[in-house]
Formats: C-alpha cells, structure tokens, sequence
C-alpha cells in the first residue's frame, strides 16, 4: 500500500486519516505545534482555553516516508502509522514522543466508544528515565517533580487541575481538554486520559530554558491584567466577621495599631440566603456607608461570592426557569445538602451553571446591583470547583456547555470570565477575584488562587511551597494560601503560635500576602462539626499573643518595603507571563542541582527563600546556584554560588540571600 495514501495537506495541516480515525498536525504560534485526533466523522473544533494566534509558520515536506511539519525551534515527525515524535530543531534533540499502547498495536491514540461523538480516550507517550516534570496545577501531594506521580484530573478543595506541564528535556505540554480523567507519569510511559471527550487535544512548546516555555505557553492561554498596587499589600481575613461593625472595628484597629493594611475581607453567610447576593440587613445594615468608612482608611473590601442557589433563595425561581442551573440526567437535581444562613439549617442548593453566558449575565446584574453598585470591587469566588462530593458522578451532570465529564474542569473558568468580562463593562481596569480554583487561562481573568481549606501544621506548609511553586508554572502568578492554615489551629497553643510566625514568613514572599483561617483557643469551643455560626476565634495579628506580635508587625513592614520590588516584577508579569514566585531552576537552568532544590525559591529575580517548614528548627541548609555571588542580607557576608551552607534560623529569621554581592534591596531586607 501506498503509505502516502494517509496523508494530506490542508489549510497548512497535516491530516493523516486511517478508516474512522482523524489526526491533524499543525504550528500554533511560536515554537508550538497542536495534535489533535479523533474518531467522530469530523474534527471536533473546541478551543477551550487557547488563543489562537493569526499567523501560520508551518514548513511541511517528506522525507524517508515520514511527514514532517516545522515551526521554529519544533518539528513534529509523523510516522505513516500516525504516530509522531517531537524534536528541537537546534540540535535534532527529541524532546518527547508517542508511543504504541500495546505491543500488539502501532496506534499511540486510543478511543473507546460511549456515545456517538463521546469517547474514552488515551494518549501515551515515551518517559524518560532522566526527565522531570513540574506544574500540572497544585496538588497536595507533596512534590515538586512529579515524574512517578498519577495526577486526577478532577477539580477538589485544594486540588486545581491545569494540565500544562514543563519537563526538564526542554519542552512544554498542555492537555487541551477539560474532561475528566488522570495523568500517569510512570517510568514506563506517560498516559493521558479522558473519561468523556469527542477528541484528544494537546500541544506541544519548545524553548532553550523554562521561561522561554513559559512566556509562550502564556501567549497561547492568555496573560494576566496588572496586579493592581493594593493588592501587593496585606490582606486580613478570618472565618468569619459576622457583622458590619465587627468588620470596621477590627480595620480601626489595625490604623490604631499603624500596621500596613490593604485589604479585609467579608467571608460567606452574609447573605439572608445562598443563592441571594445581597447582604442581610440585620448584620450588614448600610454596606456603602461601610465602604466609604474603609475607602477613607485606604482599606479595600472583598466579598465572598458562592455559585450555589438555595431552593429558598428568593432569586431561586429565576435560575431555574431560565435553565440557569447544573442540571442533572437522573435523580432529583440537587448538588449539594450545606448549612446556609446565619441560623445554621442545612438546606438543598444547586449549582448556577456559568459556562452558559447567558448565566454569567444574570449573575453579574445580582451582583451589580447589591454589592458593586455600593463601591465593593474585590470577589472571592469560593467553592468554584464546584463543591460536590468528588465522588458523585460527574457523567450525571449537564453543563450548557456539554456532557458533565467532558467539559467539569471548565467550571471554574466560567466563573472568573462572568466577574472580569462585567468589571471590564462597568469600566473597571483594576480587576482580580481570589478562587479557590481554575484551568488553562484563569490567569487572562485576573483569577488568584489560593489553595483551598488546608491543615494548621507544619506538614501542610511544607506542601504549600511545593503546590505554589507548581502553580507559578502552571501560568498561575498570583498564587497564595491561608496563613496558618485554614483548620485546626489553636491560637494559644505553643505549636501554633511557632507555626504562624514561619508561615507569615513565607507569607511574605507570596504574590498575596494573606491571613485568613478558622481558629479556635483554649476557651473557645471549636466544634468537631464545623459550623459556620460559629466565626472561630480571633485571627488577627495581635491575636496570638505579645512575643508572635512583634515578629508579625516586623515582617508587615517587611512586606510594604518590598512592594515597589514585587511592582516591577508584576509588570513583568503583565507583559510577558513570568511569574514572580518561582522554583529554582526557572532562573538558574544551567545548574542541574536546582532541579532538585524543592524547599527553596525565587522571588523575583534577585531574592532566594528558604523557609523554615519543620517545627523546632532554628537553622537549615540551603543550596545558592553556581554562577553568581550571593549575598546574606542580615550580616552582609557574602558566598560563591553553587555550594550549600547552613543557616542560622531563629524565630524571628527567615532565611533569604540577595543574588550580587552589592544588591540595592539589602537595605529593604533588614528587618526594623
């Protein structure tokens, strides 16, 4: 048989085409080349996430039987099988390849039919026993280099699934599919799967260092607005202020106090009822003159905003009637049973279904009118993934924009377009909603991700560095967590006080510098049922007692000094998609030990971080890249990069170095 049979040219493609099965090859943008195949009887287009740049630079011609298509520094190589490998054009390196499912079949792509146009489906591809992997969202597991890790590609408290990954053999993968499934990233292959899809969709970058990667990867998702200059500062919050004059009473404090405040926050259960987006008169009875109060303080408030509709909620009927809800293919349509409102009553909710933007709309007139519409312009979109039980099925689920399975990673994504597409149609260009989730492209919405409700201990902050900094390479840049940790710490307790000053530490060299969690004291009774009557003890910074006090108020201050620093970095960001958090080797790439270096990293490109994670430690050792000098801003001694030394770490130090022996910051790293 003629092996030129399969293939064809189209539209700059090449499409191989083997009875029922379609596979197209083609450039995406700089250094990029984008696969998909599928079995349906014509190619599903679906950009989920990518933005599509206008130029074409594919080279397509053949040699040894092999179709081959270059753009820049890649070119895919596809094999008359239809299956493809991927190589740097520089040094005819290959960066990665598919590879046959079976040794008994040639074909790398797998299909197993659902439906007529939905499929299981399976992409495998080579593993290399020298390759690491980092990004992929942020995950709880603990690791940096994921290489050996199975990833769920499923959206959870505290779980976000981004599937984009930068491997260490110099090349760049997104998964462009939003279904369900899981990743494995064995020593024995690599295997993508999707639960529910019509195709397999992905792309693969090419760079000389990881940032190169990145800033194309971000070209093709999106970059993010600029950070506006409030929100470099420091942000208060607790579960929960129950009142309007809870809330100004603890923001008179902090200026009482002098302490550098720029954001403070009301949490949920404000409202009469889910689903209501207003707040409730009896605890909140004038919200813009609450506002024009903290607007005089130079203090911005956040509200939090959930996707969920109470069968009670006065603006239930509409929702519903319009087909504004998730809907369900069997059994009564509700999502989820939570105790709602200030009386504490559990009661059925539904999901609002943002992927439709007829339901973005409604939202954002609710929201509008009651909250933004009084001067609030700051979201927090919580429980976005959304919060059901990661067990129920998803395959019973309907979104407008398709089967449950196929398209629930894209939930929380139709939540942050609907606040910064009605922000940016009010006029508003400061814009940024702090999620508890996100996809591919989040990051174009102004989404910060933080990371979910997680543990008050040492353990739990050992795996924030971890998640963060994947996160930064995921196209993540504004990245936090709950200072603390959200649940279980006991603010008179000695362990938690020795916690939260290590973990406001690290706070500060976060992209947001945020406390927040539920608390409980000695006196207090801290419920084994969580109960959201209950606000928890206090949780601001002079609430853990005199001594964590006076560390916490210097690292404030800390903070504000540095905020020009993160200002710069953050236009940066703006423009080109570098994040300002970011692992070790994203700027020393020639020094093969940062690859390896999971409890340290950059902020910026002139500070390093070591922060202290165990509890009872008051030194560590820490690893200084070979290739500069650097320069210890405490003492001013300086060391040759390349070695690792030990640290003196008491519990007012946290251990940073300043890259160049004569940096301009030492002056602002000095803690006063």
């Amino acid at each position: 048989m003629d092996r030129e049979l399969f293939f064809s040219i189209q539209d700059s493609k090449v499409i191989w085409k083997k009875g029922n099965h379609t596979l197209w090859v083609e450039s995406l943008g700089q250094d990029a080349i984008r696969v998909r195949s599928t079995l349906c009887r014509s190619m599903p287009v679906k950009n989920w996430s990518l933005i599509l740049p206008s130029e074409n630079n594919a080279e397509i011609y053949t040699a040894n039987n092999t179709k081959i298509l270059k753009n820049g520094l890649i070119e895919a190589r596809i094999n008359h099988y239809g299956s493809i490998s991927f190589y740097n054009t520089l040094d005819d390196r290959l960066l990665c390849a598919e590879k046959k499912v079976h040794c008994l079949s040639e074909d790398p792509r797998t299909f197993k039919y659902k439906t007529d146009s939905l499929y299981l489906a399976q992409l495998s591809m080579e593993s290399f026993e020298d390759e690491k992997i980092y990004g992929l969202g942020q995950h709880k597991h603990g690791y940096l280099n994921q290489k050996g890790c199975v990833i769920d590609l499923i959206q959870v408290n505290s779980e976000v699934s981004i599937p984009f990954m930068i491997s260490s053999r110099g090349y760049g993968f997104i998964w462009h599919n939003p279904a369900i499934g899981r990743v494995e990233l064995g020593n024995n292959g690599t295997r993508w799967i999707a639960n529910t899809t019509s195709l397999i969709d992905y792309v693969v970058i090419a760079g000389e260092k990881p940032s190169d990667i990145l800033k194309k990867y971000m070209k093709l998702t999106g970059l993010p607005p600029m950070l506006p200059y409030w929100a470099s500062g420091f942000w208060q919050s607790r579960l929960r202020y129950k009142t309007q004059e809870q809330l100004l009473d603890v923001a008179r404090q902090y200026k009482k106090k002098n302490l550098p405040i720029s954001v403070i926050v009301i949490d949920y259960f404000h409202w009469p009822s889910m689903g209501d987006y207003n707040f409730d008169s009896k605890c909140w009875p004038d919200p813009r003159h609450m506002v024009e109060e903290l607007n005089k303080m130079d203090i911005k408030v956040m509200v939090s905003i959930w996707p969920t509709v109470n069968l009670n909620s006065k603006n239930f009927e509409e929702f519903e009637k319009n087909g504004y809800l998730v809907q369900t293919k069997k059994g009564f349509n509700v999502l989820k049973n939570i105790k709602d409102t200030y009386s504490g009553d559990r009661n059925l909710v539904k999901f609002i279904d943002t992927t439709n933007p007829a339901t973005r709309k409604y939202l954002w007139k609710l929201v509008k009118k009651n909250y933004f519409d009084f001067g609030i312009k700051i979201w927090w979109l919580d429980a976005i993934e959304p919060e059901t039980n990661m067990f129920l099925p998803h395959d019973n689920f309907i979104f407008y924009a398709g089967d449950g399975e196929e398209v629930a990673l894209l939930y929380p994504l139709g939540q942050q377009e609907c606040f910064y597409q009605g922000m940016k149609g009010e006029g508003e260009k400061e814009i940024i909603t702090l999620c508890r989730s996100g996809f591919l492209g989040s990051q174009k919405y102004g989404a910060a991700i933080w990371s979910g409700d997680i543990d008050s201990t040492f353990e739990s902050l050992r795996v924030q560095v971890r998640a963060g900094l994947n996160m930064a390479i995921s196209g993540i840049p504004w990245w936090t967590t709950d200072i603390g940790g959200f649940k279980g710490g006991n603010i008179d307790s000695n362990y938690f006080k020795e916690l939260i000053i290590r973990w406001f530490q690290f706070g500060v060299f976060c992209p947001i510098f945020r406390l927040h969690g539920y608390r409980f004291d000695n006196n207090g009774d801290y419920l084994k049922e969580y109960n959201p009557q209950n606000g928890g003890a206090d949780n601001e910074v002079w609430s853990f007692g005199k001594k964590v006090y006076y560390v916490l108020q210097k690292y404030m201050k800390l903070r504000e000094r540095l905020r020009p620093y993160i200002m710069d970095q953050m236009k940066l960001t703006h423009k080109e998609g570098i994040p300002i958090m970011r692992p070790l080797f994203f700027d020393f790439y020639k020094d093969q030990k940062t690859y390896d270096i999971e409890d340290e990293f950059m902020f910026g490109p002139d500070i390093l971080v070591a922060p202290i994670l165990y509890e009872g430690s008051i030194e560590r050792m820490v690893y200084i890249p070979y290739g500069t000098k650097w320069i210890d801003p405490y003492n001013g001694t300086i060391f040759e990069g390349g070695n690792s030394i030990k640290v003196d770490a008491p519990i007012e130090k946290i251990p940073i170095f300043l890259k160049g022996e004569n940096n301009i910051l030492r002056d602002n790293l000095i803690l006063k």
